[in-house]
């Protein structure tokens, strides 16, 4: 079991949605926590809400995609709270778009933050974690992860990329008996601003791709946050969120490969 309180945790993503309900979440069952997000103002929302709940919070700018600065982000870190014992790679973006239409650019952008994050978060703070003898790595994918879907190319790629780095990773830790647990989850339908922040190819509109997103986000950003911390203290590999994650899954695992016919039809009348 990873106990929580006591513990020094660090949230990426922290300015809304999943990272910010984790570090609120966080701070009440007496964690000291370390947020970051590149929205100072979401941040700063953050960090009022922490101390509102009596937690001990550092609060800094980061972009996860500068993986030097995240080195430098982690020493701080370190240095702040004397130890670390939780990371929880949750920063994210996502981009909409069919492969032909999407440049480079786009491309590299999403998988920058949303995988070259995760694994700079991963490998800046994994020695701190390793020496503080009880660490803990979480990090977010998505059910995005588990499958995929027309016009989410980019996103996939970086989420199924997620996936197999976390799982690789926990293989690592266990053959080598480091004290480090790894999770990685799996959010389905969130009710966070990422779908609203996400960007598209011109011949898309990006707002009526977020009222669409919407419309099937059932899970709150606080049920999300407890139902990870609830797999991070039974040190469970996978993590599913919501309902529709759960359905998705055993869908995927029934119809193996021919699950992509079907979600190709899906997502056309969707709108994808």
């Amino acid at each position: 079991m990873t106990s929580i309180p006591g513990k020094v945790a660090v949230v990426t993503g922290a300015g809304s949605g999943i990272g910010r309900a984790l570090a609120v979440e966080l701070a009440k069952r007496g964690a000291k926590v370390a947020i970051s997000d590149v929205d100072l103002e979401g941040l700063a929302e953050t960090e009022r809400l922490v101390q509102a709940v009596g937690g001990d919070v550092k609060a800094d700018r980061l972009d996860v995609s500068q993986r030097e600065l995240v080195e430098v982000y982690a020493q701080e870190v370190k240095e702040h709270f004397g130890v670390v014992n939780l990371v929880f790679n949750n920063a994210g973006i996502a981009f909409t778009g069919e492969i032909e239409k999407m440049s480079y650019k786009d491309i590299d952008r999403v998988m920058d933050v949303d995988f070259w994050g995760v694994v700079a978060g991963t490998k800046a703070f994994l020695p701190y974690l390793i020496e503080s003898g009880d660490g803990h790595v979480v990090n977010v994918s998505s059910v995005f992860g588990l499958f995929s879907m027309p016009t989410q190319s980019a996103y996939n790629a970086a989420k199924f990329a997620v996936r197999g780095f976390t799982e690789s990773l926990r293989q690592e830790m266990k053959a080598d008996k480091r004290p480090v647990q790894v999770t990685c989850v799996h959010p389905g339908g969130i009710k966070t601003n990422i779908a609203r922040n996400a960007e598209a190819t011109e011949d898309r509109n990006a707002a009526d791709l977020a009222k669409s997103f919407d419309k099937i986000a059932r899970t709150s950003p606080e049920k999300a946050a407890q139902v990870i911390l609830k797999g991070v203290e039974r040190n469970k590999a996978r993590v599913l969120i919501g309902a529709d994650a759960f359905v998705l899954d055993k869908a995927i695992r029934l119809l193996g490969p021919a699950y992509q016919t079907v979600f190709a039809l899906a997502g056309r009348r969707a709108g994808l």
